[in-house]
């Protein structure tokens, strides 16, 4: 959800400059700061980043520069003026105060100076500005799609790995069972020294400790979840809330599968697993 664009250019004999920066947010979150000839059109902006974007706190910048310097023109106020020089000509000629009127005194008397601002079309100015605002988002989108194909090779490949690992704890769960039922085995030769084995009860403990630590449900759930990601990175789109939920599922898996491995090296594996699914969770919240 981080990005940034900015578009500057000339319309009309205005330069408006549009910057958008946004930061990771639950929700969509837009703030726009418009100077005061374009107040009027901050909801337009607004549709316009909800247009484009989903998620995220988004801060939008616009500035305008006249380049005829036409904004606002100053006349002087003749009457006003007129009124204050008759005053002080008569405090000097009645009263004896020293005449010393300079332009620089006078021009701080208030009202002496009109400030004319002339008609503007406001619709047009808001279509000028609207074209600038498209194309910074087209830049921010340029730069998010650049990051989202990054972040799509690294979440495909930390799938990958966690695969391997799902591989490894599969092999070495069915070795598990294997060494159980012969050290159960060996055990009970020991203990019953040369008495006769039952051999189907020594099959039906190996089987209940199979059934135990079998972890077949859990992996083939999270090889189905690693596919479902794959599957939501090559569709594309605002995918970033369904990978949230996604890796709850995994996480469950993964600690479902940790609390049945009673094998240190199948436990560390795990670890790993959690390891991965971490990375990918910080970097599911940079996806809208």
């Amino acid at each position: 959800m981080t990005g940034y664009g900015r578009a500057v250019e000339t319309l009309n004999g205005r330069e408006f400059t549009v910057e958008l920066r946004s930061v990771n947010n639950r929700y969509l979150d837009c703030s726009v700061r418009l100077p005061r000839i374009l107040t009027f059109a901050e909801d337009a902006v607004k549709q316009a980043v909800k247009g484009s974007i989903s998620r995220g706190k988004v801060d939008v910048f616009i500035c305008v520069h006249s380049e005829c310097g036409d904004e606002v023109q100053v006349t002087l106020n003749e009457p006003v003026l007129k009124g204050y020089l008759a005053a002080m000509h008569r405090m000097v000629e009645e009263f004896g105060v020293s005449d010393d009127i300079q332009v620089s005194t006078v021009s701080r008397l208030p009202e002496v100076f009109l400030l004319e601002k002339p008609q503007v079309d406001e619709e047009q100015l808001q279509a000028d500005m609207m074209c600038v605002v498209s194309k910074a988002l087209e830049n921010y989108n340029e730069m998010r799609a650049a990051e989202g194909r990054a972040l799509e090779q690294d979440l495909r490949s930390r799938g990958q790995t966690i695969l391997s690992f799902v591989q490894i704890v599969e092999e070495g769960n069915s070795q598990t069972v294997i060494d159980y039922r012969t050290r159960l085995e060996n055990k009970l030769r020991e203990v019953l020294e040369n008495t006769a084995i039952d051999e189907s009860r020594i099959l039906t403990e190996a089987a209940i400790f199979a059934d135990k630590v079998a972890v077949d449900e859990e992996t083939v759930r999270l090889r189905s979840h690693i596919d479902q990601m794959n599957g939501m990175l090559t569709a594309g789109g605002a995918i970033g809330r369904k990978l949230d939920f996604l890796l709850q599922e995994m996480n469950r898996e993964a600690n479902t599968i940790g609390s049945k491995c009673t094998d240190v090296n199948l436990a560390r594996v795990v670890v790993d697993i959690k390891a991965e699914l971490e990375k990918i969770r910080e970097q599911t919240q940079n996806i809208e």
